[in-house]
């Protein structure tokens, strides 16, 4: 082995640029804490970079020691695989499952194979010595692998790269023209290499201490509220104590018509409010997580004058999640609510918060936006036809981009798009790249199209609003009510939507919403994936 003093992930930092890549720099003198592998750990990853193949990696003395097996192992005693010895990983590398950009070291998608407990064979000697003399013996006990294994180092090249060979031994564990393909699920989440591509749950940051690089893409589920909680909700009087999704919540004013009805339904009342964001939370939790909540509140319902709310009084409950500003000026909010549990959003709601608006910067980076967005804001004169026209060359130009991006209806008149990033470039970076892009899609359609700021100047026109591209400018949170009669809500639709007749802005309702969701799912989750890098626009 190396000498003690020698940083282990030299080679692995030099390949890598982590001003790009999402994974951490490691630390050569670790040792297991917090999530990282027991002792004598082991894991395989299914690695889809430039070729398929298996990462299979031994914890010892402070890394993951680390080879390249093309074919992946096998259990087979008469199969002798090709091992390509690369540099020692990170510890906190060793359940990683998800994906690597393209174009950086190690590009592609990754699955937890295999885990579990390696053993050195004590009969063959020292393991630094076995290592060092290029032959070393040992078992496993993983979910896959299990039995007596050996690799054996064949020779090393002018530039010091290593070609070893992995091998079975014959034992009670040996198997027969055992393939690694035939099992090409995670032993962590049961998902293959091409679903943890569709929908990783995981990024990795470089830039953050290696034991805080792990960033969850989207929370644990929650649970929705049963239907004791909800029947609980119904039985409150006009106030009450309301013990749901592990809080208790004052309520207050529940009989309170808080939107008025429309095409002959009966008004909205805060108890409907209530119980809608207590149903939708789950959904919406993971497009709030770790963001400051601006809230537009209409304490006295939707038809009277709202005002934008942004800090967090002091009488709010000790347990609900906030975030101090460090850069608000003293005239400035300064301490914001943070919604990272379903409850502080029925909070919000019962404190006269219709509309929720979170910031699309998180508060671990508030200068680095992780959306792009479109805004297509109507004029006067937009039809709704004139919209759609628009959204539809958006989806046109990022189809075309090979970029992913999903559009919501706002529940009023207008069209969102947004556009997931990876954290990195800054809000001016962002706006002029939105801006670059709908001025090129504005060509194409230049008489519905004003670039004016100021609304009274476009004649009617419509505006695609790249400048929403600031920190703490938002746009309404996916599955918010807007301040309207019949409680509309800003609803993620399918681009195909976009071609249906029956589709209208404010079509979707407090009402209707939970039954699309359950019908159909969150067609906004592609958004949560922030690990693209926009393309150059030219």
């Amino acid at each position: 082995m190396p000498p003690a003093d020698r940083d282990l992930l030299s080679t692995y930092r030099a390949k890598r640029d982590f001003d790009r890549t999402p994974e951490p720099a490691g630390d050569s003198t670790s040792t297991t804490t917090g999530d990282g592998p027991a002792p004598l750990s082991f894991v395989v990853q299914r690695h889809r970079a430039s070729r398929l193949h298996y990462d299979f990696r031994l914890q010892w003395d402070g890394v993951l020691l680390s080879w390249a097996v093309p074919k992946g192992p096998t259990l087979d005693p008469d199969v002798k695989r090709g091992a390509f010895k690369v540099e020692d990983h990170p510890l906190e590398y060793f359940d990683f499952e998800g994906v690597i950009p393209a174009g950086e070291y190690g590009g592609g998608d990754v699955i937890v194979w295999d885990v579990g407990r390696w053993i050195p064979a004590p009969d063959k000697g020292p393991t630094a010595r076995q290592l060092l003399k290029g032959e070393l013996h040992f078992d496993l006990e993983g979910e896959k692998l299990r039995g007596r294994f050996v690799l054996i180092r064949t020779r090393t090249d002018q530039h010091g790269k290593e070609a070893w060979l992995l091998k079975h031994k014959h034992d009670e564990f040996a198997v027969s023209g055992w393939d690694a393909e035939d099992h090409p699920r995670s032993v962590l989440t049961q998902r293959t290499n091409d679903e943890v591509k569709a929908d990783p749950d995981r990024l990795w940051r470089s830039d953050a201490p290696a034991d805080q690089a792990s960033v969850r893409l989207r929370p644990d589920p929650v649970d929705p509220p049963t239907d004791d909680e909800l029947a609980a909700l119904d039985g409150l009087g006009a106030k009450g104590t309301w013990t749901v999704l592990s809080r208790e919540l004052r309520l207050t004013n529940l009989d309170k018509e808080l939107f008025p009805g429309r095409d002959g339904e009966p008004p909205v009342t805060k108890r409907d409010l209530i119980r809608y964001t207590a149903l939708v939370a789950p959904t919406l939790l993971p497009y709030l997580t770790r963001r400051a909540l601006n809230m537009h509140r209409f304490p006295q319902g939707a038809q009277t004058k709202g005002f934008w709310h942004k800090e967090l009084p002091s009488h709010a409950p000790d347990w609900l999640p906030r975030w101090d500003n460090p850069d608000a000026d003293d005239d400035e909010s300064r301490t914001y609510l943070v919604v990272d549990e379903p409850a502080a959003l029925i909070w919000a709601a019962n404190y006269g918060a219709l509309e929720w608006h979170a910031w699309t910067s998180m508060v671990d980076a508030p200068h680095e936006p992780t959306y792009a967005l479109v805004d297509l804001d109507p004029g006067g004169r937009t039809t709704w036809d004139e919209l759609l026209h628009l959204a539809r060359l958006h989806r046109t130009a990022v189809e075309h981009l090979g970029i992913t991006a999903r559009a919501k209806v706002t529940g009023r008149r207008g069209i969102q798009i947004w556009i997931p990033i990876r954290s990195g470039p800054t809000f001016d970076d962002i706006r002029a790249w939105v801006e670059k892009l709908s001025k090129t899609v504005g060509k194409v359609a230049p008489d519905l199209v004003s670039w004016r700021w100021h609304t009274n100047e476009r004649g009617g026109l419509a505006r695609l609003d790249y400048t929403q591209n600031a920190i703490n400018k938002t746009l309404v949170a996916p599955y918010s009510p807007r301040a309207a009669p019949g409680a509309p809500v800003s609803a993620p639709i399918d681009w195909d939507e976009l071609d249906d007749p029956d589709l209208r802005p404010d079509g979707f309702t407090l009402r209707t919403m939970p039954t699309r969701i359950a019908e159909r799912g969150d067609l906004f989750a592609p958004v949560l994936r922030h690990d693209q890098v926009l393309p150059r626009l030219h």
